[in-house]
């Protein structure tokens, strides 16, 4: 039996809502036993300074060497996240010497598989020695430098919890993402399309809220088919998988003509649609579509699903915790990263052979 680690995961995702953080023991294959988890979710002021990190990481070609202002802000994130593994801890009757490993995702704020460049802010050796636990980090780029999308990271994960043949995880953060695991656990996994992100963009610039709570604002609105039409006639839609998306690919659509609530509901019917036609590239249909990620609490998106697909559920539906689920997999891919197990396939990233990832160190 192969042994079992305690990790913890750390997810701070497209969606700049907060910190994911996760306990998990698992072997990093089959045997997986889920823990506690929690969300630390970031102030006003936070989300400000990384809605600027995206902005001063737009014109960047090289990880290497970045601006003084990326630094700091590197330096507040790493902070951050600092903070939240201690609350952790304290919060759960745990300490460092019960921890194995934690993964460290970090802040993505630019993602551009074409030219090879992903960067992620967030300093994982001084996570490790704050915390004085090991931490793995940077896990995409290994991926993205043999010519891989370096996303989505978390199938192999939705492999462990599948358990039966031939499903679907959704994962409805800022971009959303789906996951296919057949009936022999083959998998294939891309970015579906726009998840909350432009949704939570729209209501923060023409309300001033961080999100649409519930999809209350696009339960009231009306659709425009114009408007989704055009959106949907992105040409990534066509692509074939595997691909992948950067926050920004869909921020010049123009809605300006639509009011708060047709704004809000086309957004959310864009997310709905462009998952439902992710179904186009799976081998069969799933048994099932599981729902993960906050955009699972948008009830006009979920609503929206329901009408384009079969078989949709939440991932409480399956006793699954669907807010802690990418935490959970970035502990569960860093137990992988430490043991030298595939990260990332083929069917998941388009790289040529699995391959595993990430930086491992250890506290100073």
């Amino acid at each position: 039996m192969s042994k079992i680690l305690k990790a913890i995961g750390l997810m701070s995702g497209t969606s700049l809502d907060g910190i994911d953080v996760a306990y998990l023991e698992t072997d990093g294959e089959a045997q997986v036993r889920r823990g506690a988890s929690q969300t630390i979710h970031y102030t006003p002021e936070q989300q400000s300074e990384l809605r600027r990190a995206l902005a001063l990481a737009k014109p960047l070609s090289r990880r290497e060497n970045l601006p003084g202002p990326l630094q700091q802000i590197e330096t507040d994130l790493t902070d951050w996240h600092i903070a939240a593994v201690q609350a952790f801890l304290q919060k759960n009757s745990l300490t460092a010497s019960n921890i194995d490993v934690v993964g460290f995702h970090g802040q993505t704020v630019l993602h551009r598989p074409e030219i090879r460049l992903t960067i992620q802010l967030g300093n994982g050796a001084t996570l490790a020695t704050a915390t004085g636990i090991a931490t793995v980090y940077d896990m995409r780029a290994a991926d993205i430098a043999a010519g891989g999308q370096g996303a989505p990271l978390v199938p192999v994960y939705h492999r462990a919890l599948a358990k039966s043949k031939s499903m679907a995880f959704v994962n409805i953060g800022g971009v959303a993402n789906a996951t296919f695991v057949g009936s022999k656990g083959e998998l294939l996994a891309f970015d579906t399309g726009p998840g909350n992100a432009l949704l939570n963009d729209w209501m923060l610039r023409h309300k001033g809220l961080a999100f649409d709570e519930g999809g209350a604002t696009a339960l009231r609105g009306k659709v425009s088919g114009p408007d989704l039409a055009a959106a949907l006639a992105n040409s990534y839609f066509a692509q074939k998988p595997p691909k992948s998306l950067d926050r920004n690919k869909f921020a010049s659509l123009n809605f300006s003509g639509l009011s708060l609530e047709d704004g809000a509901a086309t957004l959310a019917a864009l997310t709905a649609k462009a998952i439902a036609r992710a179904a186009r590239w799976f081998p069969q249909e799933p048994t099932q579509w599981v729902i993960c990620g906050g955009g699972r609490h948008n009830v006009a998106i979920m609503k929206g699903l329901a009408l384009e697909l079969p078989h949709v559920v939440s991932a409480e539906a399956l006793g699954l915790n669907g807010d802690a689920m990418e935490a959970e997999a970035w502990a569960y891919l860093a137990v992988r990263s430490v043991k030298g197990l595939a990260l990332t396939y083929p069917g998941t990233t388009g790289v040529k052979a699995p391959m595993t990832g990430g930086v491992l160190v250890k506290p100073a």
